[in-house]
């Protein structure tokens, strides 16, 4: 079930590295903190984004079509009409088809402004099509990875691929692409205009274009430095952030916020620092674009005055090539900076699809779908390592046990001996190294994994819950689960009658993380979530050590509810939990010390469980009575 895999990235072993890891700034990728390179065009990666618009195809080539044949032309022919307009009407004292040629204008212009509407509108609108699509299929590969993805990467991180990056992938459809083409389309009509009417007035125009190119490459180069500096720094940002937030309880208690606070000033400081770059570009550049483009405009009338008085040059042509010099530099201005965004778009998307190319993904290579399982559950000499390093760092070390159908297992052992690690390993949610895992009688690798996990549920002690109702936090949303079956469950279980006392009741809302709750109330919703899907296999994680003694007897309750006719795994604290299993597991180190029933293990006077009994459990019985 989703919310077992979701809870049970919350482990102690993750836990406590998260914890340990409040207090120090993440490095939330090196690989692109390192500082920016230069980097060439990357074709192959363009064309698999432009790959992504094949479901919207049929809009690309219609504001593809806009840009280059409609809007480009348009533009161009203005001027030249207002050309005709001063030498053949105005110079000539004629006012009969003047009122027509300046209708004829205004339409076109009109015209222009409808077509930019839908290709402004479309070329959006694709951008957002497409990134939904993209965003999508980016979480749900995101919550099918193992967990050991997110044991090593900050959370922050994983956010930024799927929010900022993937919002940048936007602008490549938005402003860069088919912009780019619509703008170079738009010089190219408009340098096609200005050599017909005259190529001597227009070469003196572009004199001074090579001006213009090498101030266009530095100010490009420079803000794409400064734009892959600031995308680096959200991603640190992002992961700082998510963290400290997280772990809050954490650093307020050790009265770390000083301390944090002066480490976000830093990377605050180094964020703001690579804007202020990029905004240096702009302050230069543009009104630099300005100054070359009135140096054109005045070389054309000083060239083009001279040509009026020798009759070279017509003064609707003067007029005309005003508004071309106007419709030459708007574009040159903004195609740096749009080359500068299409380069950072393709950054992000090769960033993303880095992501969805991750071998953290889970393989379901199991195609056996099951309805109900009988619960048999074998562990045959399984070896394992979260690092994958069994020579110098395994946690389990040749496990291997048996549980029969319906019964009830323990395990025990102390902290780092592998007792989550083997639920971890039931569910699949890391894949072993060597050895088998057998669910009745066949391996678990053989299982469809979403099925298996339907048929399988873990409780654990850090209760995730989503902001929302507590109905929906016990559905999980799942439509094929009505409120009737879920009150059911809450009043077998025991949960009903404190429900029934939130305001609201089963519409109450949870606050995130089930902060206004306590923890009993946390851990019965939780066992109502378990119920309500009627799983075969029943794991519960410690999920009565934080209990306070009041909810322990409606905890104790509940678990009795719930393990009734389910095979059970039961990593626990309690006495009482412990001594009624079927059998115990006494895990040392990642090996099995000891396995049987609470008397016969307590028959063995030197045995490792009953060290662990005299030295916790009694001493807990003696803390209870």
């Amino acid at each position: 079930m989703a919310v077992f895999f979701r809870e049970l990235c919350h482990p102690k072993r993750c836990f406590s590295t998260r914890v340990c890891q409040v207090g120090s700034i993440i490095q939330a990728d090196m690989s692109e903190t390192s500082g920016p390179k230069k980097q060439k065009f990357n074709f192959p990666l363009f064309r698999r984004v432009l790959a992504l618009v094949k479901p919207y195809r049929r809009i690309f080539f219609f504001t593809a079509f806009l840009s280059t044949c409609c809007l480009a032309p348009l533009a161009s022919v203005r001027p030249e009409l207002l050309q005709q307009m001063v030498d053949n009407y105005v110079m000539k004292g004629k006012v009969d088809g003047l009122t027509f040629m300046a209708a004829i204008i205004l339409g076109l212009l009109l015209l222009e402004v409808v077509l930019r509407y839908f290709f402004l509108y479309y070329a959006d609108w694709l951008g957002q099509a497409t990134i939904r699509d993209l965003r999508l299929r980016m979480f749900t590969r995101i919550t099918n990875f193992r967990l050991g993805y997110f044991d090593k990467t900050p959370i922050g991180q994983s956010s930024t691929r799927t929010i900022n990056d993937i919002e940048a992938i936007n602008t490549i459809f938005s402003e860069g692409s088919i912009t780019i083409i619509s703008d170079l389309m738009t010089i190219l009509f408009v340098l096609l205009m200005m050599f017909f009417n005259s190529w001597k007035l227009t070469l003196v125009v572009l004199s001074v274009f090579p001006l213009l190119i090498w101030g266009s490459y530095k100010f490009k180069e420079s803000v794409r430095k400064s734009y892959e500096m600031v995308r680096n720094h959200i991603s640190g940002m992002n992961s700082f952030l998510q963290e400290r937030i997280s772990g809050m309880r954490v650093v307020q208690i050790f009265n770390a916020e000083r301390r944090e606070a002066e480490k976000f000033k830093v990377i605050n400081h180094d964020y703001t620092g690579a804007n202020l770059r990029s905004i240096m570009a702009y302050a230069i550049f543009f009104p630099v674009v300005d100054i070359i483009s009135a140096l054109s405009l005045g070389l054309m009338v000083w060239y083009g005055a001279g040509g009026v008085l020798r009759g070279e040059v017509t003064i609707g042509t003067m007029v005309a090539f005003q508004l071309y010099i106007g419709m030459l530099y708007r574009p040159i201005r903004m195609l740096a900076d749009k080359f500068n965004t299409l380069q950072m778009g393709m950054i992000a998307a090769e960033r993303v699809f880095k992501l969805l190319e991750e071998e953290e993904h889970l393989q379901p290579n199991g195609d056996l779908q099951v309805e109900r399982l009988e619960g048999e559950i074998a562990f045959e000499d399984v070896r394992f390592s979260y690092s994958g390093d069994m020579q110098n760092d395994p946690v389990l070390k040749g496990v291997s046990f048996r549980i029969e159908p319906h019964q009830r297992l323990a395990i025990v052992g102390s902290t780092g001996s592998g007792k989550t690690t083997i639920i971890s390993l039931l569910n699949r949610f890391y894949e072993i190294n060597g050895g088998r895992i057998l669910i009745d009688g066949r391996d678990l690798r053989e299982y469809d994994v979403y099925s298996l996990r339907n048929r399988v549920a873990v409780v654990l002690q850090d209760v995730f819950l989503f902001s929302g109702t507590v109905l929906e936090n016990i559905t999980l949303r799942d439509s094929s689960i009505t409120e009737e079956q879920v009150i059911n469950a809450a009043k077998m279980i025991g949960a009903h009658e404190f429900i029934q006392k939130l305001p609201g009741a089963y519409q109450y809302q949870v606050m995130e993380r089930g902060a206004t709750l306590s923890m009993g109330q946390r851990q019965l919703i939780s066992f109502v979530r378990a119920l309500v899907f009627d799983p075969d296999v029943l794991i519960l994680d410690e999920a009565t050590s934080s209990i306070d003694p009041e909810s322990e007897g409606i905890i104790q309750y509940a678990i009795e509810k719930l393990i009734a006719r389910r095979t059970a795994i039961i990593i626990a604290h309690r006495l009482s939990t412990v001594r009624s299993a079927d059998n115990i597991l006494v895990l040392d180190k990642g090996e099995v010390a000891e396995f049987g029933p609470h008397e016969r293990l307590m028959e063995q006077t030197d045995g490792k469980y009953r060290e662990l009994y005299e030295k916790q459990f009694l001493q807990l019985q003696t803390t209870e009575n």
